[in-house]
């Protein structure tokens, strides 16, 4: 049988943290599964006349905070002798990732799955697209009006703002109505007004309860998820920025959401996504690669990255096979 080949694209493999990564935990379910890993970073990623090109690296991984993995040379090929790509770039989603999801929706039309879907990737930002389930979410406004967030801020009293484009907790404030630094604030975020920030009224639980983030597997919530709580000296439930992380099964709310959401990020192609609830409240959807898996694992004994390739291999099963 032929060996099916998984391309990843990423960040610089040699600078992720390899306790906590959850790409690293992909392609280690990939390789106990037989899977041939092409390694590749944006970068190596080309569209020459309507067909894809890429630098590949034929890659080793192990489970090992000291050598978690080793790389071949450089090999060049198309994107379309893959089976799967795995688009698991990290933020900032800027100009840069945009251009990288053509090139990767060109793979796809020549015949490669990948994950997530590039065109799912463009439309739902993982800040805005919560907006498409407001039954789930707490009051928020999208806006570069300095003067439209001051008014946000006094109806609220307390808010949060964060940037459209970044992850892991960068440059998120939390702003409390007679605060002197509201406007310098509101200022640098918007870039004087010529930028769109997401506001969201402030959700007291998180300082007890965290920022839970859960897992929908082709829809479908993994059934444990992490509470990110934040530290004493820092408002911000990201495990990046030193939040402890505490294992929690998911109830009946957590469960509704998932319901509410699941069905569309399906639609759209959107197979591994990671949310993130507050209270009783959906305050992001994390599309392009969502963290924590590692985290799960540890505590529940219960492998996300197990259950995403189960759903993948019974799609790819599925599917046509690719010429031999």
């Amino acid at each position: 049988m032929k060996q099916k080949r998984l391309g990843i694209v990423m960040d610089p493999i040699q600078s992720i943290n390899p306790k906590k990564d959850t790409s690293l935990a992909l392609l280690l379910e990939a390789q106990t599964r037989g899977w041939q890993i092409e390694y590749m970073e944006l970068n190596d990623l080309s569209l020459r006349d309507g067909r894809t090109e890429a630098r590949m690296r034929k890659l080793r991984v192990a489970d090992d905070p000291n050598f978690w993995f080793d790389i071949e040379k450089l090999t060049f090929g198309n994107l379309a002798e893959l089976d799967l790509i795995l688009m698991r770039k990290d933020p900032p989603f800027d100009i840069e990732y945009i251009m990288a999801t053509y090139i990767l929706e060109r793979a796809e039309a020549e015949g490669v799955m990948v994950v997530n879907s590039p065109q799912g990737l463009r439309d739902a930002n993982e800040k805005v697209f919560t907006a498409w389930f407001p039954q789930c979410c707490p009051p928020s406004l999208l806006s570069r009006s300095t003067g439209a967030l001051r008014e946000f801020l006094e109806h609220h009293h307390k808010i949060v703002v964060k940037p459209t484009s970044k992850m892991g907790g960068q440059s998120i404030f939390v702003i409390s109505e007679g605060d002197p630094n509201t406007n310098v604030i509101l200022e640098e975020m918007t870039h004087r007004e010529s930028v769109y920030v997401q506001a969201q009224a402030y959700i007291p639980e998180i300082a007890e309860k965290g920022d839970k983030r859960i897992f929908l597997i082709d829809g479908i919530p993994l059934e444990y998820g992490i509470a990110r709580i934040p530290g004493g000296d820092d408002h911000r439930g990201n495990l990046a920025v030193g939040a402890r992380a505490e294992g929690f099964e998911l109830g009946e709310r957590e469960q509704w959401i998932c319901a509410q959401i699941g069905p569309e990020l399906k639609e759209r192609g959107l197979l591994f996504v990671g949310i993130d609830v507050i209270g009783d409240y959906l305050t992001e959807i994390n599309v392009t690669s969502p963290t924590g898996a590692r985290e799960i694992e540890k505590i529940f004994q219960v492998s996300a990255a197990a259950r995403l390739f189960d759903v993948l291999e019974e799609r790819l099963a599925a599917a046509k096979p690719k010429d031999t």
